[in-house]
């Protein structure tokens, strides 16, 4: 994965990921609301995706319904043909992509032109499927029934996260008018109830009924909203982002910002940046090489020529490199021990190696029972790849 081979020994950094992209939902949620759902989560960038793609091919919504409630005619025709060829050219291209991290690109792609390679193409064809279906028909019905997420962010938010915020103080009461009226005079706050708001909001709710679990927090709201003040020649900010302390109190910005530093967000940001730092450090240090030894139990230990004790071992050498590579053994733990058996050893790149290995000691080096000692792995020409992996060596009575 980006030139860095990984072993199943190496699971611990899948783990230390998903932790840290929990903690990152976490501190992000706690300051500013749903970024990841509004901004970042692939279901809202390929729905945007897809009715960008529907917008200039159909038009905007009016012309869309317009589109949608007239006979089929050729226009018609041609306009659906290419707004469904295109969602299929992009929903077949990502489930290419997403399946070139786990096999070479370039192979895929012969592969796939060829219809050769099964379970490669089923998997292009099923990613590329979820991603038409999802983002083509399904699009909020997503979020609000089947994500997860939806249901568990709103407990990291308190009063001084940023959300999505209608001002009722200043909107209400709502109603239409022109704008030679003067809303003071008869009462009215700033909304006109247009309803755009609701209109643009991908999973149908009314900002103005107060924040609803369903609300995304992508902002569409705030965008229409502050379109129609601009052509009313009212301030922008009816609907705006903003925190509830901030709504109710009148702060300023900076005095909402000041609230970013409370305890709940320190402690996400430095537990987060704790396993960060460790994780990257774990990295940098990591040796490319994978070592496993296993006693022999068919022989335990046993006495061989010139009175020497020997044990029998089973080694597995795993190359976590992209090039072949040639290795020495040696052992340590005991005076005179040695590797008896072949003391290099030539694993290729990306693989694993067993092999045999025999230790010797002299006889009466140590008293009778099990004694820890080491194996010592280095690569031959490279002395910083080295690995040091104990076992027990035991002399017989």
């Amino acid at each position: 994965m980006f030139g860095l081979l990984l072993y199943p020994q190496d699971f611990i950094y899948l783990t230390a990921l998903l932790i840290i992209s929990a903690l990152s939902l976490f501190l992000f949620t706690a300051v500013a609301g749903r970024l990841w759902c509004g901004f970042a989560c692939p279901q809202t960038v390929y729905t945007e995706i897809f009715m960008w793609i529907e917008h200039k091919v159909e038009g905007d919504r009016s012309a869309r319904l317009r589109l949608d409630a007239s006979p089929w005619t050729a226009d018609k025709l041609w306009r659906k043909s290419l707004k469904q060829f295109l969602w299929i050219a992009v929903a077949l291209w990502t489930g290419f992509t997403f399946v070139g991290y786990f096999v070479p690109i370039r192979t895929l792609a012969v592969e796939a032109m060829a219809l050769q390679g099964g379970w490669q193409i089923f998997w292009v064809l099923f990613y590329g499927f979820a991603t038409y279906g999802n983002a083509g028909f399904l699009r909020e019905q997503i979020c609000k029934y089947m994500c997860p997420y939806a249901r568990f962010q709103s407990a990291m938010f308190d009063q001084d996260t940023l959300v999505v915020t209608y001002d009722a103080a200043r909107g209400e009461a709502r109603g239409p008018r022109t704008k030679a009226v003067d809303a003071k005079a008869q009462g009215l706050g700033d909304c006109i109830d247009c309803t755009l708001c609701v209109q643009v909001c991908p999973v149908g709710i009314d900002i103005r009924d107060g924040l609803q679990y369903e609300c995304i927090g992508c902002g569409l709201c705030v965008d229409a909203c502050n379109s129609v003040m601009d052509k009313m020649q009212y301030p922008r900010g009816l609907i705006r982002y903003t925190t509830p302390n901030a709504l109710v109190q009148r702060w300023s910005l900076r005095q909402m910002l000041r609230r970013v530093a409370r305890p709940r967000v320190l402690l996400y940001s430095a537990a987060l940046l704790a396993l960060t730092v460790a994780m990257v450090d774990s990295l940098l240090v990591r040796t490319p090489l994978k070592v496993d030894v296993i006693r022999d139990r068919s022989v335990l230990a046993r006495q061989v020529e010139r009175g020497q004790i020997e044990n029998v071992y089973r080694l597995q050498i795993a190359n976590a490199t992209e090039v072949p590579q040639r290795y020495r053994l040696a052992a340590s733990g005991l005076e005179g021990l040695h590797v008896a058996s072949d003391s290099e050893v030539d694993v290729a790149a990306a693989q694993a190696r067993w092999m045999v290995v025999r230790l010797r000691a002299p006889e009466g080096v140590a008293a009778t029972g099990p004694h820890s000692v080491a194996l010592e792995i280095t690569a031959i020409g490279d002395a910083a790849v080295q690995l040091r992996e104990k076992t027990t060596f035991l002399i017989p009575r």
